[in-house]
């Protein structure tokens, strides 16, 4: 017991270095993703990623990243594999908030995707960054 009163300053920043680790995961919450809107132009340009938009036709036709291929989350299963052949091809899923993008990367992970990553914010993130949209 003596250890921890004579060592609390110690203890105390040990505690508040692990909630700082800690706190960006906690503080995306909804919007959890893998990629930066940055991060995922770069990827497109240098990887030649393919863009999944797993949103609803509805909300693709309203505006979408230019080149992405619409495939809703509830399809995503049965049209991905005819869609994207080669499974060592990046893939980088997009919905409107990120949260569905997060299920379709799951999704593409057990069909044998290996390179799947997801846009953090999702299509509000992507109009933040001021990135060019396409409407259908």
């Amino acid at each position: 017991m003596s250890f921890f009163i004579e060592n609390w300053v110690l203890i105390a920043v040990a505690f508040s270095a692990g909630a700082m680790l800690v706190w960006p995961a906690v503080s995306a919450g909804g919007r959890a993703g893998t990629l930066s809107a940055t991060q995922a132009v770069q990827r497109m340009n240098r990887e030649k990623a393919v863009v999944i938009d797993v949103s609803e036709p509805k909300e693709f036709e309203a505006g979408h990243v230019i080149g992405a291929k619409n495939l809703p989350l509830n399809e995503l299963e049965a049209k991905l594999p005819t869609a994207v052949k080669n499974k060592a091809t990046p893939l980088i899923m997009v919905c409107a908030t990120g949260a569905r993008a997060n299920r379709g990367l799951a999704i593409a992970k057990k069909l044998g995707y290996a390179d799947v990553q997801s846009l953090t914010g999702g299509m509000g993130a992507w109009r933040s960054a001021s990135l060019p949209v396409e409407k259908a």
